[in-house]
């Protein structure tokens, strides 16, 4: 263990810490961590600050001590690294986050020292297998025993000041709910943003693979680079990565890519039951049934787990757990960004300190924040009908057909992916030959979406191996789109397919339209579907699939509308 330093004196963070940085994190950092300079804690001190100043965070409560490299026992003889901040004076409570990002200044910045300065304990813990602690990182298996042992460690320590929090976002919110599985007697509340419960159920749960694992791995199996490599990387990688998830086989293209530094990849990528043993370590439902400490929830409505986020607030919510709930109009990635991260800071600072007012807080598309006692709010259900012509509307006859070739798969164009695309114009899908377009006549008045919108498409298709992918977008006066919310599902055979879209929470102004669009895949996003059969991680050969859509009662998009003044009407003309 390293010696104690203090922010004020000079020998604090004496080394260059390696990994991945934004911006001019890196340079800062070897600013900083220059050996024996007391600039550093200098300088330390000013970022500090001025993040408070700039972001207009609560006012420091005081300066910590900082003890590096702290070596937490595993039960299989493994030795975690950690780094514990304490506050000068009598402690607030203590803090718990852990995860494979490292303990550096981009990730000591929001999660220990932005909480030590206000009072609070925190210990900041590595993966096994990352940022020099031992044993191998294999993403979610370990994490459950690790995290056990790291809290019988943390609670014996003189300094623990009796009970915990856990806080983190993504990874360091699966690491909570590995923690819940056998929730520990003086763990008193969890701040979990973004963190998903069932990694088996994100890849997976659609019937088609999620690609995201692939930009992640990669990301992972460099992230201890020096700062210039990284750097380097985010402008390079991209085109290459596109080529790559294009290439076929795609778990052998992605195993080459990774150039075997990612073992993991390869085996999740080729298992789609998600009841197979392998993926049982990342399966931690069982959390949410077990967890009677109060939880306050943080999610995005373009954000890659939302659909976790919200059950996880469902269900704790059903068995009377005390939670809470924000939403807001962010990515995945956004949510790490300051801007937003600097409100996720505030909201957990005042649940920490029991300020929490509403139970329910999200953000409406065109409208602004809503308070609210439950999710989802009531609703009345609304049909909105494809018809002939790309008309969206009252119920009309006919039918539509479209042809997907996974030769050339429909592209992802923004939504809920791990590159930050969110809310684009998305008018571009609209123009291909593979996807179906229905829209509306303007709105005559707001029309309010809050909640889990359904479509139901009577369908059928001339290769049994096809997927469908919904999407909502509105469409602005000057005729672009703007996605809303989306669906996806590989299909086994369905007359009739009800496709829950991911929730959402819109308001269209009046004059705007609806847009219901209907494709065979949504690449790379989502793994194209092969239209062979064959395991698509492994299969080579391709076959279109030629969708037919009946048009009538029962194809519609069902929306929960929220506003009571809304009377189903639209004009007759543009």
């Amino acid at each position: 263990m390293r010696a104690e330093d203090s922010i004020s004196g000079p020998a604090d963070e004496r080394a260059v810490e390696p990994g991945p940085s934004l911006g001019a994190g890196p340079v800062i950092r070897h600013l900083v961590a220059a050996p024996g300079v007391a600039l550093g804690n200098v300088l330390r001190r000013f970022i500090d600050r001025a993040v408070t100043h700039l972001l207009r965070l609560p006012p420091h409560l005081g300066d910590y001590t900082r003890q590096r490299d702290l070596a937490v026992p595993m039960r299989d003889g493994v030795t975690l690294l950690a780094d514990l901040y304490r506050p000068h004076g009598l402690p607030k409570g203590t803090l718990l986050a852990y995860g494979p990002y490292g303990r550096r200044m981009d990730q000591s910045l929001p999660l220990a020292r932005a909480f030590a300065v206000r009072g609070y304990t925190v210990l900041l813990v590595s993966s096994r297998g990352t940022f020099g602690s031992g044993g191998t990182f294999e993403p979610m298996r370990d994490e459950v025993s690790d995290g056990a042992d790291v809290v019988r460690w943390m609670t014996a320590q003189s300094w623990f000041t009796g009970t915990f929090t856990t806080i983190g976002v993504s990874y360091l919110g699966f690491t909570q709910w590995a923690l819940l599985v056998d929730p520990p007697p003086q763990m008193e509340a969890a701040v979990v943003v973004a963190g998903p419960h069932d990694i088996a159920q994100h890849s997976w749960g659609s019937g088609a693979f999620k690609l995201d694992l692939l930009r992640w791995s990669k990301t992972l199996a460099h992230q201890e680079e020096s700062w210039a490599r990284v750097i380097t990387r985010q402008y390079t990688e991209p085109r290459r990565l596109r080529r790559v998830l294009h290439e076929l086989p795609i778990g052998e293209a992605g195993h080459r890519y990774l150039n075997g530094r990612a073992s993991w990849y390869r085996d999740r990528a080729t298992q789609p039951d998600i009841d197979l043993p392998v993926w049982a370590s990342m399966r931690l439902g069982e959390a949410l049934a077990r967890t009677d400490i109060p939880v306050f929830l943080m999610g995005g409505w373009h954000d890659l787990f939302l659909d976790q986020t919200l059950e996880q607030y469902v269900r704790l919510r059903e068995r009377g757990v005390d939670v809470a709930l924000t939403v807001g109009p962010w990515t995945h990635l956004q949510m790490l960004a300051s801007r937003v991260s600097a409100e996720i800071l505030v909201e957990t600072l005042e649940f920490l300190d029991g300020k929490r007012p509403d139970a329910v807080r999200f953000h409406v598309a065109g409208d602004g924040w809503r308070a609210s006692t439950t999710w989802p709010p009531p609703a009345r259900e609304h049909k909105w009908f494809p018809g002939p012509g790309g008309r969206l509307g009252p119920v009309g006859r006919g039918r539509e057909t479209f042809t997907f070739d996974p030769a050339d798969p429909t592209p992802t164009v923004g939504g809920p992916t791990l590159d930050a695309k969110g809310v684009i114009d998305d008018s571009a899908l609209a123009l291909r030959d593979d996807v179906l377009v229905f829209t509306s006549e303007p709105l005559t008045e707001e029309l309010e979406v809050i909640g889990s919108p359904v479509a139901e498409i009577a369908h059928r298709s001339d290769n049994p191996n096809a997927d469908l992918f919904i999407r909502l977008s509105e469409v602005g006066a000057d005729g672009r789109s703007r996605n809303v919310t989306e669906g996806y599902l590989r299909l086994a055979g369905q007359d009739v397919v009800t496709l829950p879209l991911r929730a959402t929470a819109h308001r269209f102004a009046a004059g705007k339209r609806l847009r219901l669009l209907i494709a065979g895949g949504s690449h790379p996003h989502f793994a194209r579907n092969l239209g062979t059969g064959e395991n698509p991680s492994t299969g080579r050969a391709m076959r279109p699939a030629t969708h037919e859509i009946t048009l009538g009662e029962l194809t519609c998009l069902r929306l929960p509308v929220t506003n009571p003044s809304w009377s189903g009407s639209t004009s007759t003309h543009d």
